[in-house]
C-alpha cells in the first residue's frame, strides 16, 4: 500500500536533473563506464596519491602522515564496502563525458586538501596540535563508524524489497550516511585548516547532497508511516527528543 507522494523543491528537481545529465549522459556515446568505476578509482587511489605528495613535497610531518592514514584508509574502507555490500545507485552506466565530469566537479577537487597540506601552500602554517590531531581523528572514526553502519542496514534491508527503514541507524535521522561522510570529510578540511577545501565541501554537500536528501524524502513519501516518521527524524542531524503527540479526545469531550 502506498499513499500519495510528495514533490521534492523545484531547485533540488533541478539540481538533480543537472547532475544526473552531467554525470551519466555528459557529451553521449555509449555508456562503457558504471558509476563506480570512477569513485573506486578516485577512493582507492587517494591512499596512492597522497603518498606520491608526501614523496614529491618531501614532506613527513605528523600532519602529513596523519592525513596519509585517515583519507587513506577511507578510501581502502570504501573498497571494502563497495565489495560486501556495495551501493546500487553506482552501478548506473555512464559516458566517458560522465565520468570525466564526476572526476573534474566533484571526486577531484577532494584531493586539493592534501595537496594544500603537504605540498607547503600554507606557508608558514604551523603543525597541528596534538589536540587537534586527536579531534580530526575521532571525527573521522566516528564520521566511518556512521556511514558504514547505515549503508550496511541499508543494503540487507533492501534486499528484501523497497521499503521505509525507520530504526537502527535511521531511528532518529533519515540520512545517517550522509551525515557520516560529511563527519569525514569535515576532519579532513579541520586538519588542513584552509578554507579552500570547506569551499570544496560546502559545494558538493549544497549541490549534490542535499537535492539528493529531498528528492529522496520525496521519493520516500509514498510510504505508510512517512508523516509520523519524517515528525521524529531530522533531514540530516539526528533528533534527540521525540515530538509530543498531539493530545486524542476522548469521546466524552468530543461530544
Amino acid at each position: 500500500m502506498t499513499t500519495a507522494r510528495e514533490t521534492a523543491p523545484a531547485f533540488a528537481r533541478g539540481l538533480g536533473a543537472f547532475a544526473r545529465y552531467v554525470s551519466q549522459d555528459l557529451l553521449g556515446g555509449p555508456r562503457t563506464l558504471r558509476a563506480h568505476h570512477v569513485i573506486n578509482l578516485q577512493k582507492g587511489g587517494t591512499v596512492v596519491f597522497v603518498a606520491a605528495l608526501m614523496a614529491l613535497y618531501r614532506n613527513g610531518s605528523a600532519d602529513a602522515w596523519t592525513y596519509l592514514a585517515l583519507h587513506g584508509s577511507y578510501g581502502l574502507v570504501w573498497l571494502v564496502k563497495h565489495a560486501a555490500f556495495r551501493d546500487r545507485r553506482f552501478d548506473v552506466p555512464v559516458t566517458w563525458g560522465g565520468a570525466l565530469a564526476t572526476f573534474a566537479l566533484v571526486l577531484g577537487p577532494y584531493w586539493l586538501a592534501p595537496w594544500l597540506l603537504v605540498s607547503g601552500a600554507l606557508g608558514g602554517r604551523p603543525e597541528a596540535s596534538p589536540a587537534w590531531l586527536a579531534l580530526c581523528i575521532g571525527l573521522h572514526t566516528v564520521g566511518i563508524a556512521v556511514m558504514i553502519a547505515a549503508d550496511c542496514q541499508k543494503y540487507y534491508q533492501l534486499e528484501a524489497g523497497p521499503r521505509l527503514l525507520t530504526g537502527g541507524m535511521f531511528s532518529r535521522t533519515r540520512n545517517p550516511n550522509y551525515l557520516g561522510e560529511m563527519m569525514v570529510y569535515g576532519s579532513y578540511a579541520l586538519l588542513v585548516s584552509h578554507w579552500l577545501p570547506w569551499l570544496v565541501l560546502a559545494w558538493v554537500w549544497g549541490a549534490v547532497f542535499l537535492p539528493s536528501m529531498l528528492m529522496k524524502d520525496a521519493s520516500l513519501s509514498r510510504y505508510p508511516g512517512w508523516a509520523e516518521y519524517r515528525a521524529r527524524t531530522g533531514l540530516l542531524l539526528p533528533r534527540l527528543r521525540r515530538p509530543h503527540a498531539a493530545p486524542s479526545l476522548s469521546p466524552a469531550s468530543a461530544g
